[in-house]
């Protein structure tokens, strides 16, 4: 388990993310070394474009579906908390 994710319940994790939008290096998702996940989207903060890109990327790195990402804290900041559904 990642050292910024925690247990909220029974089959869900919560992870702190900081998101760097609008990379050519993209998509990317890292460890960072404070714990806070990285994620580099190609998508700018525009209409919750970068979001979604968040959302989609976390998923594809964690394995699970679209659905089973969330962000639950930090929509229009940089630093979010995002719920993934453990199944």
């Amino acid at each position: 388990m990642l050292a910024g994710a925690t247990l909220a319940n029974m089959g869900e994790m919560r992870v702190r993310v900081r998101v760097k939008p609008g990379s050519r290096a993209a998509p990317n998702v890292v460890e960072g070394a404070d714990g806070v996940v990285v994620v580099t989207v190609r998508e700018r903060a525009i209409e919750g474009a970068a979001n979604a890109a968040v959302e989609a990327a976390l998923a594809a790195h964690f394995g699970v579906a679209k659905r089973d990402v969330r962000i639950i804290a930090g929509m229009t900041a940089r630093i979010k908390t995002v719920a993934i559904a453990t199944r």
